[in-house]
């Protein structure tokens, strides 16, 4: 069984290590960290698998139509497809999630689901990241070792949409500040931590970048 393993997100690359790791024999695994050449490396080592873990962009019908290519979503879907999953429901104060392994088809997040289990949002970005790592790394290993997984459509008249967010609604505004509770501002700084786009004030012309914060 040949898998291809592509991403630019260091959360999916944790995941992708610990499956290489711990392979059966039958196993061999193949990476790829970037946009540049992806087509190529699809046609030369012709896979079994491909795992679009972290994966930003729109995957063309004539791969997902050849290929068993799968998706790691952190929600609970049909709810929150689209972009930026996590800052989405963050600054929704929402605590409760799931991670969501689907395949793959025309529909944007709306591939039937292969695995999908709890996922807390509590405490920082890296907290989160290192349970998303731990479950889809066991969802995964429950797919690529079993003979059959069952698939689960998903209901798409249930299903709720969000756009990926711009480095500009990063600002934190006097208006916010001033309107908004403290758990609301407390969560928009931690969804903002590293990798994404940090928490800035403007300040005249210029910006007050935000690293570290806490609240009592």
């Amino acid at each position: 069984m040949k898998i291809l393993c592509i991403t630019y997100r260091d959360w999916a690359k944790d995941i992708y290590n610990k499956l290489k790791q711990n392979k059966k024999k039958d196993q061999k695994f193949y990476f790829h960290y970037d946009k540049k050449g992806l087509n190529k490396k699809i046609k030369s080592t012709d896979p079994d698998f491909i795992l679009f873990y972290g994966w930003s962009w729109v995957i063309k019908k004539k791969i997902f139509s050849k290929y068993n290519c799968l998706m790691l979503h952190p929600s609970p879907l049909p709810k929150f497809r689209g972009g930026s999953p996590l800052q989405n429901q963050i600054i929704r104060n929402i605590k409760k999630s799931a991670v969501t392994i689907f395949k793959i088809n025309e529909v944007i997040d709306g591939g039937d689901i292969l695995y999908q289990s709890k996922l807390s949002l509590k405490g920082s970005l890296n907290d989160i990241f290192e349970r998303m790592s731990k479950i889809g790394l066991k969802g995964t290993q429950k797919i690529l070792n079993s003979k059959k997984t069952k698939q689960k459509k998903q209901i798409h008249n249930k299903a709720t949409y969000y756009k990926r967010r711009k480095p500009e609604e990063s600002e934190i505004t006097i208006k916010e500040l001033k309107k908004s509770d403290p758990v609301y501002i407390y969560n928009k700084l931690r969804m903002l931590d590293d990798p994404y786009p940090n928490p800035f004030i403007k300040i005249k012309n210029k910006k007050l970048i935000i690293k570290s914060f806490k609240i009592d």
